[in-house]
């Protein structure tokens, strides 16, 4: 009987904490551009930190240096990672440096041309959940 009344409790945890983390995800709408016109980006936190990946369907443009790229609702730009990394790697998930404070839109861009690949906009700006540090690096309750 506590057996069965325990398993039950388990279960229940597990599922209302998927949920939570369902909740947490934002998801942009369409990639629309020149070479970046598929898929869409997703913010979501993991333990306090920012990530941003793509879908499934998002297809890396074949150019020379396409990189992620994120736009602030200041207007400020904050260039980040490249898409392609060593050995036939990709970046399709990364994380977002404490300096950015809020995401209303996601950028590919292509530093080698210097040229807009494609983009695609949250419906409103993600406040980033970075947890301020304190010196040591460690997180403030």
């Amino acid at each position: 009987m506590i057996r069965s009344f325990l398993l039950t409790t388990a279960v229940f945890a597990l599922v209302a904490n998927a949920s939570t983390f369902a909740d947490d995800e934002h998801q942009t709408g369409p990639f629309a551009g020149v070479k970046a016109n598929t898929g869409h980006a997703i913010h979501s936190v993991a333990n306090g930190r920012d990530i941003l990946n793509v879908s499934d369907d998002f297809v890396i443009p074949d150019t020379p240096a396409p990189h992620w790229q994120v736009v602030d609702s200041s207007g400020n730009v904050y260039l980040l990672n490249q898409f392609r990394i060593k050995d036939g790697r990709v970046n399709r998930q990364i994380t977002v440096p404490a300096y950015v404070k809020n995401i209303v839109k996601v950028q590919v861009w292509c530093s080698f041309a210097e040229v807009l690949l494609g983009e695609a906009s949250f419906s409103k700006p993600m406040k980033m959940a970075h947890r301020p540090t304190i010196s040591g690096g460690k997180p403030r309750a």
